[in-house]
């Protein structure tokens, strides 16, 4: 994920969790043609009915407060603080899945980061120009030889895999806020992370047209299959300023109602 910038790293987890808080398709268009990832079509798409109806009473609602009232730098060093507390995770994966060299960029980032930036809140590692690519548990079984895996949504978590799904329970113990045993204030920062993330997610909803569940669909598994690949497929699609789609992606466009509200 990052290569780069914080700016970089911001729009890479839009990329991850593009409606995994915003999740919507209130789609009528029929269901022709099977996708090869995508067998349980109908249930998923019922489950991302139900995230679209959560997202637009709560998450929307709230993350559009959030970025109203806090100060642009407060937002910034709320995403890098939350992002630091995911290095360990890339560590550790990075080990098993035998890249040490990105484990060491990894611990490198959250030791600077958390000393020098001031618990996370500034990015200094990446101002030295330490980065590297985030590693997660799916990406780590995907890795061991589970390459391809069905698409699956998640209710209120979002667009998934199998695999991916499997990975969650690793993913969620190896995230230090897990450990904190006051209950208030690990909810507090959960809930934090939450309308934060979703809050960076508001400016690039315009970028949805047509059907929205294949749109999404398609964008997620093509931004997993290139984390996966760290890369190797090409540009990183959600790291570009301007998508490229040919004028076909969008002849069944219905632009005028995509998420109104």
């Amino acid at each position: 994920m990052t290569a780069t910038t914080t700016g970089r790293r911001g729009r890479a987890a839009a990329g991850l969790l593009a409606v995994a808080m915003l999740a919507g398709c209130a789609s009528t268009a029929t269901i022709e043609e099977r996708h090869p990832d995508d067998p349980w079509e109908g249930f998923n798409r019922r489950v991302f009915a139900f995230n679209d109806a959560v997202d637009r009473a709560v998450l929307k609602p709230t993350a559009r407060g959030y970025r109203a009232v806090t100060p642009q730098p407060v937002q910034t060093g709320v995403g890098n603080f939350f992002s630091n507390l995911g290095e360990p995770r890339t560590a550790i994966n990075s080990l098993l899945q035998g890249k040490p060299g990105n484990a060491g960029i990894a611990m490198s980032r959250f030791l600077i980061n958390t000393t020098v930036g001031i618990g996370g809140l500034w990015d200094f590692a990446t101002h030295m120009e330490i980065t590297g690519r985030d590693e997660d548990f799916g990406q780590t079984l995907a890795v061991w030889g589970w390459e391809e895996s069905r698409y699956l949504v998640l209710p209120l978590l979002g667009p998934s895999t199998v695999r991916d799904t499997g990975g969650l329970p690793a993913d969620m113990y190896s995230y230090p806020t897990t450990y904190i045993e006051d209950d208030e204030t690990r909810l507090g920062l959960t809930a934090l992370r939450i309308i934060d993330t979703r809050a960076g997610l508001l400016d690039q909803e315009e970028l949805i047209r047509g059907d929205r569940y294949s749109f999404i669909r398609d964008a997620w598994l093509q931004r997993r299959r290139f984390e996966i690949s760290d890369g190797e497929m090409g540009d990183d699609p959600f790291a570009m300023d301007d998508f490229d789609f040919d004028d076909a992606d969008f002849d069944d466009a219905d632009v005028d109602d995509a998420f109104s509200d």
